[in-house]
């Protein structure tokens, strides 16, 4: 299958490979729209099995990144960079500045942030050589880490979920987390202090025992997590997680998560819906952190300080937003990434149509 025959294509304005045989790195940044605005994501490392997987996850990720800006009702487009690579082994400051010169390249039509891999602290090396980075500190219009607002997001909307599905708070609730890393940690908090009961399981056992310390979460193997006997199921890992395979083995009745991607299809997403789940669309519920990158890139627009007010009214407002999706569910008797999507491809539609006629 040749790449613009792919599923995960759909109509992508731009695909981009980097190589740098100095750095060693080895890169793809994929635009899937800039009808809002210029694209912008998160820039994955992650050691892909191949050339093809690393290009079929860039496509999905930039893809969900243009639904998820439109519905978080920003000024951007979709986009997302993804390294080959172990970032436990081959992250050095080299790299990143290749990766720097790669987002140069792309010619501001995609702004690049952190995700799965990457710290800010990476890219403050890649910021050497491109202005197109947000999500750092250090300056006036700094964001710093957008993971504390992305799980607070997901934190409300798992609230509202648990409120609307079980008709109740957070305190005496279970809720299984898949991958306790950067937002999977701070969602793990904020949990705990609102009274909720945790079982964790991560690949990284350092940050499994950290949170499982400051929460008192009980931890089980990865593959155990979906056994885990919760009211709530939280993927925070990688995408996939939600299959035919998996969705037979949850307890859960509300699916609200901060990875990107949790449903390995449409096809499982019907099957949630007619398995009396509620599932919160992943890149609704997940788009705080990318408020809070807007937020920066407004301000070096406008040569401003950072304000962080302007990302707690976007984020109000996509809790607003997610409330109309699971509304619309209910009343129309659809699965909610129907809705999510149908919802997303409008507000993309109408931003090409008046683009196309300025």
């Amino acid at each position: 299958m040749t790449l613009f025959d792919s599923p995960a294509f759909e109509g992508h304005e731009g695909v981009h490979a980097f190589f740098d045989e100095k750095s060693g790195l080895k890169c793809i940044i994929s635009v899937h729209s800039t009808a809002r605005g210029p694209a912008s994501g998160g820039c994955r490392m992650w050691p892909y099995a191949s050339a093809e997987a690393a290009l079929e996850d860039g496509l999905k990720l930039s893809r969900a990144m243009s639904y998820k800006n439109a519905m978080a009702d920003l000024e951007l487009g979709g986009g997302k960079a993804v390294i080959i690579g172990d970032s436990r082994t081959m992250k050095t400051p080299a790299l990143f500045e290749a990766f720097g010169r790669a987002v140069e390249d792309v010619g501001g039509k995609y702004w690049a942030a952190e995700d799965v891999g990457v710290s800010p602290e990476d890219l403050a090396h890649t910021r050497k050589v491109t202005r197109y980075v947000a999500g750092l500190t250090g300056h006036a219009a700094a964001s710093g880490d957008p993971s504390p607002v992305t799980a607070e997001g997901v934190f409300r909307g798992i609230q509202l979920g648990v409120r609307r599905r079980l008709n109740r708070d957070l305190d005496g609730v279970t809720v299984a987390i898949q991958g306790v890393g950067h937002v999977g940690a701070f969602l793990a908090e904020k949990l705990h202090a609102a009274g909720a009961k945790l079982i964790i399981a991560d690949v990284n056992e350092d940050a499994l025992h950290d949170v499982a310390r400051k929460t008192g979460a009980q931890v089980v193997t990865p593959g155990a997590i979906f056994d885990a006997k919760a009211e709530v199921f939280a993927p925070c890992a990688l995408g996939g997680a939600i299959n035919l395979e998996t969705l037979p083995r949850l307890h859960a009745k509300v699916i609200a998560g901060g990875a990107n991607n949790q449903l390995a299809d449409a096809d499982v997403g019907r099957a949630v819906y007619d398995h009396g789940v509620l599932y919160l669309p992943d890149y609704v519920i997940n788009g705080g952190g990318i408020i809070n990158v807007a937020g920066e890139i407004r301000a070096l627009g406008k040569d401003e300080a950072f304000d962080p007010a302007w990302v707690e009214t976007k984020l109000s407002r996509l809790m607003e937003t997610l409330d109309e999706v699971l509304d619309r569910s209910k009343t129309e008797r659809r699965p909610t990434h129907e809705v999510a999507n149908e919802m997303a491809r409008a507000r993309i539609s109408g931003a090409e149509a008046k683009k196309a006629a300025a």
